[in-house]
């Protein structure tokens, strides 16, 4: 009787992360690379060490200073915008990742793009998986992206997408969705990791080679994250995140990895009826104008990436009618209203917050996150707690600390130039303003003491570990 085989390393299962592709020996509940949790499956037997032998190259290495630069050259999509976030246009050959919430108008901004870029010389290819290419053509009718160098498929099938490709010869290639399209090769069903991961493979190579620049649509998950695995965000040049609330107009284009620019730019769009329109100046959709101040409003300059943006926040205060008094925000965070509700009783000196019913909001659905808000969060609470109006044309720019002191934050100059563009003649901010617009009045606040006494019916006053110094 033969004893029984040995198993070879040939035989023993490996593991791999089908997010970030790192492999293990032993299966795993999470993966050691990418940190993410049960997408370590099983792939079967270990592979066979193989070495590979000296091949062809593609083209001979030149030295760095001889490479012609010209062939990175990016070209305008048409949208300036957009252009604004890719660091000028698209590059030959670069491939965009455009990922966004279902609803929030991806495909009609790419179809806008895809007909503004399509000239006689440079065609594209418009290629659909989730309709049908009639209802692209009553959407292009709506939106006025009729052009006869864009073309148009409807097609789920890898191979089919690349016989397209042969037949239209495109400059630029729109892929709406990733997710949607499978290849005949591969088992999966369509949006699968394997599937997402060869399809773009195979995009992204055909466009290195054609010199095409190509826009891949894709889905995200419920937390926010671009479906589908970590390693496509890897493979292409640019990643952009659509954000926007399908109850407001204003939509946001962002640079989240940009191999040919920066990634603190940020587009601002408007949807409507008729399509999308780009925003070069976008501050008129937060700011309500009004003949007379109204108690309960503060204007801020928040920063969107490099570009400065005037918003209105606005806050109203009432008796409560059960124990608990309501906190509600709306494009603000809660947890810094709740700061600032907190500071403004005790630094401020402003009583009675705490049994009253608190609600704060944004004006054009803006969403405010970064610090420098902060002080005309307090503002504005204080404003309505006191039911008087701060003076006209007045902007707020500072973060304030739990001590009641106003810090200092970036950008300060950009800030105070686009609140003097729009007309803005007083603002109030931290030390070292830096160069005051001509015809602005710039008061420097300490802390919240200081800044409250711009309320008619307070005087200016210092925070209290300061008056204690000076007694």
């Amino acid at each position: 009787m033969a004893a029984p085989r040995k198993s070879s390393a040939k035989d023993r299962p490996s593991y791999r992360c089908t997010d970030c592709g790192w492999t293990t020996a032993k299966w795993l509940g999470r993966c050691h690379e990418c940190q993410a949790w049960g997408t370590v499956e099983e792939t079967g037997g270990t592979p066979a060490v193989r070495t590979t032998a000296p091949g062809r190259v593609s083209a001979a290495a030149l030295p760095i200073g001889q490479v012609d630069s010209k062939q990175a050259t990016a070209r305008g999509t048409g949208v300036p915008e957009l252009d604004r976030v890719l660091g000028g246009g698209l590059v030959p050959g670069a491939v965009v990742l455009l990922a966004g919430e279902p609803g929030v108008g991806k495909s009609t901004l790419l179809l806008d793009v895809a007909a503004k870029a399509a000239g006689p010389e440079d065609r594209t290819l418009y290629v659909t998986g989730e309709e049908s290419a009639a209802q692209v053509r009553l959407r292009a009718d709506r939106i006025g992206a009729i052009n006869d160098d864009l073309f148009l498929a409807a097609e789920t099938d890898l191979s089919a997408v690349l016989a397209h490709l042969d037949a239209v010869q495109p400059s630029l290639l729109v892929m709406d969705s990733v997710q949607t399209v499978a290849s005949p090769e591969i088992d999966g069903a369509p949006g699968g990791v394997a599937q997402v991961r060869e399809v773009a493979a195979a995009l992204i190579r055909a466009s290195k080679e054609r010199g095409m620049s190509t826009i891949l649509v894709g889905h995200v998950t419920k937390d926010g994250g671009i479906a589908g695995p970590r390693l496509l965000e890897h493979l292409v040049d640019v990643v952009l995140q659509f954000e926007g609330d399908r109850h407001n107009r204003l939509r946001l284009v962002r640079g989240v990895k940009n191999r040919y620019g920066a990634t603190d730019e940020v587009g601002c769009f408007e949807l409507h009826d008729e399509g999308i329109t780009g925003l070069a100046d976008p501050s008129g959709l937060f700011l309500t104008r009004r003949d007379a101040p109204v108690p309960g409003t503060c204007l801020t300059v928040t920063l969107e990436g490099r570009r400065p943006l005037v918003a209105e926040v606005q806050a109203l205060t009432v008796d409560s009618q059960i124990p608990s008094p309501r906190r509600t925000t709306s494009g603000l965070e809660t947890s810094r209203v709740s700061m600032m509700l907190a500071v403004l009783e005790q630094r401020g000196r402003i009583s009675a917050l705490g049994k009253r019913d608190i609600y704060s909001a944004t004006v054009g659905g803006v969403k405010l996150t970064e610090p420098a808000a902060d002080l005309a969060v307090a503002l504005a609470l204080a404003s309505a707690a006191s039911d008087s109006p701060l003076p006209q044309n007045l902007v707020a720019v500072g973060e304030v600390g739990l001590a009641g002191e106003v810090r200092r934050v970036t950008g300060v100059q950009r800030r105070l130039a686009e609140a003097a563009r729009l007309g803005f003649t007083h603002a109030l901010v931290p030390a070292d303003p830096g160069k005051i617009p001509e015809g602005m009045r710039v008061q420097v606040v300490a802390n919240v003491g200081e800044a409250l006494g711009v309320l008619p019916s307070r005087p200016a006053r210092s925070a209290p570990h300061e008056e204690a110094a000076r007694r």
